[in-house]
Formats: C-alpha cells, structure tokens, sequence
C-alpha cells in the first residue's frame, strides 16, 4: 500500500529549525537573489564550456576523448549530489553551498591552466564536485523559504537565470576561444564566484534540520561512489578505440562488460546498505510514495532523453556547417527560448491551478516528439528545420525543469525536503550522464558503420574508400580525429595528397556520416522519453500544500488548497 507523502503530523517546523518563518518578503527576495547569483555561475560555465569544447578538445589532441570531458565534470557532480543534499540538512544550507562554490572555483582554475585532455577530464571532475552543490542545495533553499503553492512563480526566475546564461555564455565563451584563448573561459568564472560568496555570505541564513543524525552512511556513500564511476567507465570504454585493433571495444572487454557488471552489482549492494543504514543518503522509504517514485523515474529518463542533443548539437553545427564556438552556441538557442519559455510558465500554471500530472506527462510527450523528428537529421537538413525541431524539444523539456521540483517537495515531509531535492536532482544528472556514455557509443559505431558507404554514395571511387579503411585498419588514420574542428580537407590532403581530387566529396561522405550519427544518438532518446511519460502518468496528483507544515489528508477531489489527491 502506497505510503502518504505527508505522514509526519507530529512534526511542524519551528523558528529555530526553519529561520525563514521569521523573514519578511524583502529579505526572503534578497535571498532569491543570492542564491540565483549561485546557480547564475553553474549554469555559466556550462554554456561558456559546451560551445568552445570542440575547439578545446582538438587544440589538445583529444577528439576521440570528447564525451569524456563532459561525461567526468557530469559524474562528479552526479555522484556528489546526495552528499551535498545530506550535508545541508546536517550542517546547513549556507556553508555547503558556499564550500561548493569554492571548489567550483578551484577547479575552473585548474581547468584553465591545462596541457593536455588528461588534466582537463581531471579537473572537470574537481569542478563537478563543487557544481554538485550548486542546485540541489539552491533548489533546497528554495523549498525552505517558500510553501509548494508558491514555488512555481519563483521557479521561473531560476528559467530566467538560465536564459541570460545561454546568451550570455555563447557569446563570451566564442569571443574568449577565438580572440584570447580558450583557457580564459574558465578564468572568468572566478569573479563571478567571488560576487556570490560575498552576497551569498552577507544574506542567506543557516538553515539546518534539527532532527537530522551525524550518522553519515559511509559505507552506502562508498559502495554508491564506485559502483556508479564503475558503470560509467564501462559505459564510455565501449566507445573508445582499441590501440591494438584500431576497433571499437567489445562489450565483451574486461574494461568495458566487467566494469558495467561490477557496477550493477555495487548498485544492488548499495540499496542493501541503505536499507540497513541508520541515515541512509538515499531514504528509501521515500520510494514507498507513489509521486515521489514516479518523479524520479521520470526524471531521469526525461534527463536521458535530452541530454544527448545539447551535447553533440553544438559539434554538429561546428563540423558540418563550420560555426564558430560563437555561433554554434547561439545555434542552440531555439531550444533554450522553448525550455525557459515552457519553464516559467509551466511553473506560474502549477501554482495557480495546482494541477501537474497531465502537464507532465504531456510535455514529455512532445520532447518525444522533438527527438524522433531529429533523428531525421542529414548533412544537408536546412537549419530553419533543425532549429524548429530543438524548439519544440525545449517546450517539452522545460516543465521538467520546473514542476518536478515543486512535486517532489510537495510530496515528502518538510524535514526531508534537503534530502528529497538533492535525490530529484540526482536522478536528473546519472539520467544525463549515463545517456552521454550510451549516445558516445552509439554516435562512434555509427560513424565508423556510416563512413564507408557514405563517401561512396558521395561519389568517392571505391579504391580511394578502401585505401581510407586499410589506413584505419593500420592505425594510420584515426576516424576519431576526423569529426575535430578545423579545415577538414586541408587536413586530409595535408595527410594523404593524393586524394586532393576527390576531396569535396570526401568531406561531403564524412559530413553525411557524422550527421547520421548524430541522429541515430536520438533514437535512444525516443524509448527514454516513452518511459519517462508511462512514469508520469502513474503519479497522484497531490494538491500543493499552502504554508511550510505538513499538509493534511482531505477527500479526494477537493480543491487545491485542501485536497490531498486530484483526480
């Protein structure tokens, strides 16, 4: 039987435990601004990043190491988040979110000092332990300032944070590649960092759980740590080149079968330990409630779905039609005008109404529909099509961002919210990480399948093809170095002169190739977002609680302010 998300009626938060009961509206939006200014940083850097990484990753001779410079700053974050969410009910909101800035920082400049592909995965992954804090714990602060009817309006503004990040950031992270250097796109973050420690330092209070134990789970955060690193490792082996077969792994490969089993099974013994732990870091119980449960199903494989366009998009408009860091960047802005817009004003719709289920679920439905139209994607797709395609897709992401937040919240007692937001936004990012393992797989097999046929449907002779797959079969010529930024013909003839004949329609074979690579990543997505919409259509729908307390059970079909189910 499923359990009441509110069943906690004994406990009702007091001053000490929620300081925001005593303060005014003015001081509570000074708070919302600091924290915004925190995730204004996160959201920056990721925007500034994306963009100039191919650039970045054939400046270091990286290309074939691509996903992996995404994929270690998204595992860290990833892993650390129920950690970060933990340590904000034990210690405070304020301190973890200003320690995750910190880090943040210190691995953006240690990012901006790197020499080669290596230092930059590593410290990524520094810089994705501090991004870890940055939105479960805001997204927590959020929670404690503000009852659910009320979070939608404000969970707006963190869309509107976004919005001037994703213009923002393009267009100082192009200038900064092109006329500077690609290392000062991570210097710049420091000042701003700095700007929201000393606003975040002066305003936001320490908000802490009374009730919450220092029994940190130890074991359960060690056996979660390796098991997903585990996982993820054998995940994005699988499309890495073997040196000595110049092939693709096998998934029968120790590095990439043995690594993917160990971490299935760790995650079999991590949900053992939490069940036994006395301060579990993810609750368990909370998988009881049927709106929590299905939130996070959903969530992640909405978050699986969509995360594989915003990665190779951006490579696909600097490779196929030679944007700039700059341009590719605002390429990708369709799909942030659908996200933002759908965003704010699914969350202004949830708190007026309080209605949310078939919202959900509809708005997965057409990001569904967005990613089969772009597995249609061809070399030659005009790009007024591709960008209707990523808007739509960011109508049906945006509500995602939005209300399941304000859902999950609503459905778990107050004193868990930390713990519950930090789970919510875990589920979010392994949703995304372990989609870029998979759709690096699956862009690399297809490419290496596709590229043959498409130089010969490109009118490449088939000696010239066969001479391409002899040098790739010798480890003269790595595919994986073909899909770097840059004149790729000079760099082919620069390579092999005497093609120079047939090098436009080499190029045109490579550039079909690439582009239905790409396009197969999204078939992936379209069985995640299916999953996602049967998951959030089995949700209740509980009304939206109007004050901080545990709500009350009422009939069902009452209204929004007192009811505990809608049908």
């Amino acid at each position: 039987m499923e359990a009441f998300p509110v069943s906690d009626e004994d406990i009702v938060p007091t001053l000490e435990e929620d300081p925001a009961l005593g303060l005014s509206h003015r001081e509570k939006m000074e708070i919302l601004f600091a924290v915004m200014l925190g995730l204004f940083l996160g959201a920056l850097d990721q925007t500034i990043v994306g963009p100039a990484l191919p650039t970045i990753a054939t400046d270091l001779n990286g290309n074939d190491y691509y996903v992996w410079a995404v994929t270690a700053y998204l595992l860290t974050s990833t892993i650390t988040v129920p950690f970060w969410g933990k340590g904000s009910d034990l210690y405070g909101r304020k301190p973890m979110f200003m320690l995750g800035i910190v880090i943040f920082l210190i691995g953006s400049a240690l990012s901006g000092l790197s020499q080669n592909m290596a230092m930059l995965i590593l410290f990524r992954g520094i810089q994705g332990i501090g991004a870890g804090a940055l939105f479960p714990v805001a997204l927590a602060v959020i929670g404690d300032l503000f009852s659910p009817q009320e979070r939608g309006k404000y969970q707006g503004l963190f869309g509107a944070v976004f919005g001037i990040a994703f213009v923002v950031g393009p267009l100082i992270g192009g200038f900064l590649t092109e006329q500077v250097s690609w290392h000062w796109i991570f210097y710049v973050n420091i000042p701003i960092g700095i700007v929201s420690l000393v606003v975040i330092q002066r305003l936001l209070p320490t908000v802490k759980n009374a009730r919450a134990s220092t029994n940190f789970d130890i074991l359960g955060g060690a056996i979660f740590t390796v098991a997903i690193t585990a996982l993820l490792l054998g995940l994005t082996n699988k499309g890495l080149v073997n040196e000595a077969t110049h092939q693709l792994n096998e998934w029968t490969d120790p590095s990439v079968g043995g690594l993917i089993l160990a971490g299935l099974v760790g995650i079999v013994l991590f949900v053992f330990a939490e069940a036994r732990a006395k301060e579990p870091i993810v609750p368990l119980h909370l998988f009881r409630i049927r709106t929590y449960s299905s939130s996070m199903v959903a969530v992640f494989f909405a978050s699986f779905a969509f995360f594989g366009a915003v990665v190779f998009l951006p490579r696909w408009f600097q490779f196929v039609h030679g944007f700039s860091p700059t341009y590719s960047g605002l390429a990708a802005l369709p799909l942030m005008v659908g996200l933002i817009s759908s965003s704010i004003a699914s969350g202004y719709y949830v708190s007026r109404t309080g209605r949310y289920k078939w919202l959900t679920v509809g708005a997965i439905v057409v990001m569904g529909i967005s990613t089969l139209l772009m597995t249609n994607l061809t070399a030659t797709t005009p790009l007024p099509v591709v960008w209707f395609w990523m808007f739509i897709a960011g109508v049906g992401v945006g509500p995602t961002f939005a209300v399941f937040t304000i859902i999950v919240q609503n459905a778990v007692p107050f004193h868990e919210l930390g713990v519950a937001t930090s789970n919510l936004t875990f589920f979010r990012q392994i949703g995304g990480s372990v989609s870029l393992a998979i759709v690096g797989t699956i862009f690399a097999q297809s490419f290496s399948e596709q590229l043959g046929p498409q130089m010969t449907t490109a009118g490449v002779p088939p000696e010239v093809v066969a001479g391409f797959g002899q040098a790739a079969a010798s480890g003269q010529l790595d595919f994986n170095q073909l899909t770097g930024v840059g004149d790729l013909g000079a760099a082919i003839v620069a390579a092999f002169p005497q093609v120079a004949p047939f090098v436009t329609q080499i190029v045109a074979g490579i550039h079909e190739a690439f582009s239905i690579a790409v396009a197969q990543t999204f078939w992936i997505g379209e069985v995640a977002a299916a999953i996602a919409a049967v998951a959030a259509a089995t949700m209740h729908e509980y009304a939206l609680r109007t004050s901080q307390g545990p709500a009350t059970a009422a009939a069902p079909g009452a209204g929004p302010a007192g009811a505990a189910t809608v049908e």
